[in-house]
Order: structure tokens, then C-alpha cells, then sequence
């Protein structure tokens, strides 16, 4: 895979200040595919120093004109679709056909939504006798995971340009090649030099110095909890402003009365999309005690299917493989029975785990308390609807979830009761105007739509 050796800076591709790299892997044949540089400290205000000399000329350019450039970025990123896509599957291990339509396809769709709403948005009202504005807040730092590579980035660059703000992205190490094309996306597309600049590095060391770097205004992170706390401790000693998405532990929940078969299908699909690589997926099945062992079937039935290495990808690294099956074990330890899968790796080479599913699962186990981050399924019985309520509430999470019932009216009465930021209702679909974020220790704002653009915003108003 091509992999520049310098970093996107000031709109130039330069030399790192340092001399480490960083190995990329591909996770399905554990072949080095690639190195990128390691970023430092010095790198990190390079870069910063990069965005505040273009944050004046970029705020001041009217949103149609910005609105422009992310249309021209949007269109780029469709016309390179292929070649994320397998750039996608080489550094992640997603399926083709997954990297096709979801690692390359949604960041389109998404871009494209920012590009509309640059254009649309009201970045001033009047209120009696004041003008409220909505301006830029000023230089972001974005830390981007690799579940979602681009995703990830577009959701947080694009409204962040839209709203004016000029951005520096540290991605993460395991899949940087993404974070390369899309510096060369912004490139092509034509933004100014400056107004996006781009940091490949370790977290610990480059991530580090973006989030606590004083030229920053606001740092935008998904990853995990624990790691989001400390952004968070370290924004609120600067009295800098953050926006958090992290882990989660979604419920989907099964009412009596609903299709029981689509919606153990379709359950068990979220869980498996992405190896189960996915903060928001529905890893806690709940149905009722009548109709349990049925779903226990329909899931191992369905579950069958994913078979790894086609359907399922592996996990993005070996840490992470050892971290997913000491879950599975665990689960077995603490008595929840095994359906399907198991903690044995299912193929030689590779940081494949076995799409597993658990029943008998209880709310105090470990599976159903913490994040795996993996192809795991807990199946968890409820007796009544106000017992369903309250195992679907008792998490530290609150990040997303799912709701089926005979009708739309019991789902959206019942997800109106759950303490969460995002519930699919009978299936529905992706919306990429829909505020995602989380409640909880789950994080702290929104992405993607206006909701998404607003994180970007600081209120002024003028009183006549």
C-alpha cells in the first residue's frame, strides 16, 4: 500500500521531525503492509501553529464558499471509493464488500450532508432586540479510532470546516493509510493550506501533546471511556471545550409481540457487522422468559452464517484478539452458557475470533457489564416489560440501542424510557442527520447533522 514517510502540514507533505515510524498490519495475514512516521510533540505544533495561521481566512469565508470546497471534498472521496476501500480492508481487515458500502460509502454520504448544511445553516438569528452569532470556535484536535477509520474523520473534519474552525488530525496508528488518502482527498479537493493538517503518531505521545497543546480550542475524541476521561480532565484544566464519544454496551431489546425472528436476524447482524468492532452495536440481546430459548436458537442459527475470514474479518490487532477472548472465557467462567463460538482462535493465521453467542447471561456478569469490542452476543432474559427496562438501564453506558414490538407506538413509548442517546425503532434505518452521541459515561456532545455542526459553534450576541 502507498504510505507517505512525511506528515500533511500547512497543505504540504513534510518531513517528521523525528526519525521513528510506525508499522501497519494487516490484521488478516499479520503482513507489514506499510510504515508511516510517529509524530512528536514538535510535530503536534507544527501542525497547530499550521491551523491558527489559517483559522482567520478560513472563519471569514462565507459559508457558501465553504459549503463549496466540502461539496468538491465529497466528491473526491466518491470518485477514490475503490481505493479506500481496499486500502480500508488491507489496514482493518474489513470485507470487501463492507469496506465498499460502509468504510467508504457513509463517509460520502456523510460529507455530502456537511456540504449541504455549510450552506443552509443559520449562523445568526435574531432574538427581540439582539443578533445572536454562531462563529467557529477556533482550532480543533481531532483523535480518530480505526474501528471506523474515515468515518470517523469525516464526521468529525467535515463539520468542523463547516463551521469555520480549521483542524489538525491525529489518527489512529493502526490504520493511518486511510487518514493519508483522506489528507490527499482535502488536497485535491482544494481547501486552503493550513485550514486541515494532518499528525500520524502514538496516542500516548502525539495524541497526547494535540489534546493538552494550548493552541487547541477544542479536542474532539472517540475511543475508549478511559481514555476519554483523561482528555476530559485535561480540556477541564485548560478550560478548553471537548467533545467525547465513547464506549457503550447497547441494549436490544425484544418485546412481547414482535417479529421475534427478524429481530434476532437483524440483532445478531449489528453485533457481527465490523467483527463487533463497533462502540454503538447491540451486544445485550433481552427477550422475554416465554419466548428465550426460541431466540436462543434463531441466534445460533443465524450466527452460523458469519464465518470468519468471509462475512467476519479479524480483529485490528493481536492485543486486541487476547483482549476479546479472555472475555469469551470469561463469560464460560462466570457460568453463562455457550452457544456458538468459543475462545479458540478459528484459523492459524490471522487476529481472527470466533462470532460467539452466550445465553443464560445475567445483568452482574462480566460480558454484560463491560465493552468487549468483539463478535460477542449476550442473550439476557427479562420477565416483564418493567424488568426489561431496568436491565436495559443498568450500565454505565448509554450510547445507542433497539426496541421491536408489535407496533412503532410500544417500541418508541418503551425507548423513550431508556437512558441512551441513539434507538433503532423496528429496524430503522441510518439517518446521517440524526444526532449520535451518548449519555453517561458514553461521552459528552453529538455528531453528525446540525447537532454535529453545533459542536464547532461558540454563541456572540449583539444587543442594539
Amino acid at each position: 500500500m502507498k504510505a507517505h514517510d512525511g506528515m500533511y502540514i500547512g497543505g504540504t507533505w513534510r518531513p517528521a521531525a523525528g526519525q521513528d515510524t510506525i508499522a501497519v498490519v494487516n490484521p488478516a495475514d499479520e503482513q507489514v503492509i506499510g510504515h508511516v512516521p510517529a509524530g512528536t510533540a514538535q510535530d503536534v505544533d507544527d501542525a497547530v501553529r499550521a491551523a491558527r495561521a489559517a483559522f482567520p481566512g478560513w472563519a471569514a469565508t462565507p459559508p457558501a464558499e465553504r459549503a463549496a470546497r466540502l461539496a468538491a471534498l465529497r466528491d473526491v472521496l466518491a470518485a477514490r471509493r475503490g481505493e479506500i476501500a481496499e486500502t480500508v480492508t488491507a489496514e482493518l481487515g474489513s470485507p470487501p464488500a463492507l469496506s465498499q458500502v460502509v468504510h467508504a460509502g457513509v463517509p460520502v454520504l456523510v460529507a455530502g450532508s456537511f456540504a449541504e448544511l455549510a450552506g443552509t445553516y443559520a449562523f445568526e438569528e435574531k432574538l427581540g432586540n439582539s443578533t445572536v452569532l454562531l462563529e467557529p470556535v477556533g482550532v480543533v484536535g481531532a483523535i480518530t479510532p480505526w474501528n471506523y477509520p474515515l468515518h470517523q474523520i469525516v464526521a468529525k473534519v467535515a463539520p468542523a470546516l463547516a463551521a469555520g474552525c480549521t483542524v489538525v488530525l491525529k489518527p489512529a496508528e493502526d490504520t493511518p493509510l486511510t487518514a493519508q488518502l483522506f489528507a490527499e482527498a482535502i488536497e485535491e479537493a482544494g481547501l486552503p493550506a493550513g485550514v486541515f493538517n494532518l499528525v500520524t503518531g502514538l496516542g500516548p505521545v502525539a495524541g497526547q501533546a494535540l489534546a493538552e497543546h494550548e493552541g487547541v480550542d477544542l479536542v474532539s475524541f472517540t475511543g475508549s471511556t478511559a481514555v476519554g476521561r483523561k482528555i476530559g480532565a485535561t480540556a477541564g484544566a485548560a478550560v478548553k471545550r471537548v467533545a467525547l464519544e465513547l464506549g457503550g454496551k447497547s441494549a436490544n431489546v425484544i418485546l412481547p409481540g414482535a417479529d421475534l425472528a427478524k429481530a434476532v436476524n437483524v440483532g445478531v447482524a449489528n453485533v457481527m457487522s465490523n467483527s463487533g468492532q463497533t462502540c454503538s452495536a447491540w451486544t445485550r440481546m433481552l427477550v422475554d422468559a416465554e419466548r428465550y430459548e426460541e431466540a436462543v436458537a434463531l441466534a445460533a442459527a443465524a450466527v452460523a452464517k458469519y464465518v470468519p475470514g468471509e462475512r467476519v474479518g479479524p480483529l485490528v490487532n493481536a492485543k486486541q484478539q487476547a483482549r476479546v477472548r479472555g472475555y469469551i472465557e470469561k463469560g464460560i467462567e462466570e457460568g453463562a452458557r455457550l452457544v456458538a463460538g468459543g475462545p479458540e482462535a478459528p484459523k492459524e493465521q490471522g487476529y481472527y475470533v470466533s462470532p460467539t453467542v452466550f445465553a443464560d447471561v445475567t445483568p452482574a456478569m462480566t460480558i454484560a457489564r463491560e465493552e468487549i469490542f468483539g463478535p460477542v452476543l449476550s442473550i439476557l432474559r427479562y420477565e416483564d416489560v418493567d424488568d426489561a427496562l431496568r436491565i436495559a438501564n443498568d450500565t454505565v453506558y448509554g450510547l445507542a440501542g433497539a426496541v421491536w414490538a408489535a407496533d412503532d407506538a410500544e417500541a418508541v413509548a418503551f425507548a423513550r424510557r431508556m437512558d441512551t442517546g441513539q434507538v433503532d425503532i423496528n429496524g430503522g434505518r441510518f439517518n446521517p442527520l440524526a444526532p449520535f452521541g451518548g449519555y453517561k459515561q458514553s461521552g459528552v456532545g453529538r455528531e453528525l447533522g446540525p447537532h454535529g455542526l453545533a459542536e464547532y459553534l461558540q454563541t456572540k450576541s449583539l444587543q442594539f
